[in-house]
C-alpha cells in the first residue's frame, strides 16, 4: 500500500473577494510542479462564493465535472437547457464531453460551500449531458452512500469514467472497511468535519489522503464525521 498525505494548510490558495478557493492541485493561477492531479483525478477545489455573486456563462470539453453542495443555494444553467436550483446536500455531474457552456451563481443570503472535482472521462467526444441527485445529511446518517457511480442507476449521478464517489456521515464513532479493485484503481480521501483515521493516517477537517496499491482499507472515524471517498483509475488505458 502507498499512501500521500495532502493538509489542508498546503492546498493553493486563490482570494478574489467574492470567490475564495482552495486547490489541492494546479489550477487557476496556482501551479505546484508536484501536485497536477492524483490518477484521473484533475482538479478538487474547495470553492466559497458570497451572496450574489458566481460565475459567468463558460465553456468546457471532454471533462468530468462533478460539484457537491455543503452550505447555502446556487443554480445552475446550460446550453443544454437545463435551469436548476441546489441546495445542500445536492449533487450533480457534467459530462462535457463535445462541449458545453454554463454558468453557476450563489441566489442564497449566505456564502454558498461546494467542491468542484473533475476527472478525465473514459470516452471523448460522447455527447454532452447534465445530471442532479439530492443526498440531504437526514438520508444518508450513519453510512457510506453513493452519489456518482460507473454503473447507470436512479439513486446516484452516473459518470463517464470506471469511477466512484461515496458520501460518509457518521453521528458516533466507528469504524468501516472499503474494498476496491486494487488494479489501475486509487482513492482520495477528504475530510470534511469531524476526525477520521485512514489507516495509520489521522485527518484532520479539509485534510486529504490519496492511496494506491491497495485492495482494502480501514476508515476510523470520529462524532459527526463526514467526509468524501473518490474511487478512480490510477491511468487510461
Amino acid at each position: 500500500m502507498q499512501i500521500q498525505y495532502f493538509p489542508a494548510g498546503e492546498r493553493g490558495v486563490k482570494d478574489i473577494g467574492w470567490l475564495k478557493s482552495h486547490f489541492f492541485f494546479s489550477f487557476s493561477d496556482y501551479y505546484h510542479p508536484m501536485r497536477s492531479a492524483f490518477g484521473t483525478l484533475t482538479a478538487f477545489n474547495d470553492d466559497y462564493v458570497t451572496a450574489g455573486k458566481g460565475f459567468g456563462i463558460h465553456p468546457h470539453v471532454n471533462m468530468e465535472i462533478i460539484s457537491v453542495l455543503l452550505e447555502g443555494k446556487m443554480n445552475h444553467k446550460d446550453t443544454l437547457g437545463y435551469s436548476t436550483k441546489l441546495e445542500a446536500g445536492a449533487v450533480q455531474i457534467m459530462s462535457a464531453g463535445a462541449g458545453l457552456r454554463h454558468e453557476e451563481y450563489n441566489i442564497g443570503d449566505g456564502d454558498v460551500n461546494f467542491l468542484q472535482i473533475w476527472i478525465e472521462p473514459k470516452l471523448q467526444n460522447i455527447m454532452p449531458r447534465y445530471q442532479q441527485r439530492s443526498f440531504p445529511k437526514e438520508r444518508r446518517k450513519n453510512s457510506l452512500t453513493t452519489i456518482v457511480s460507473h454503473e447507470e442507476g436512479q439513486a446516484h449521478c452516473w459518470i463517464n469514467q470506471n469511477a466512484r464517489l461515496s458520501l460518509g456521515y457518521y453521528e458516533h464513532p466507528g469504524s468501516i472497511p472499503y474494498v476496491l479493485n486494487p488494479v489501475n484503481k486509487c482513492l482520495f480521501i477528504f475530510l470534511i468535519a469531524g476526525t477520521l483515521q485512514v489507516q495509520q493516517q489521522r485527518l484532520h477537517p479539509r485534510d486529504a489522503a490519496g492511496l494506491w496499491d491497495v485492495s482494502e482499507i480501514s476508515l476510523r472515524y470520529g462524532e459527526q464525521t463526514e467526509f468524501l471517498v473518490i474511487e478512480t483509475p490510477v491511468n487510461q488505458k
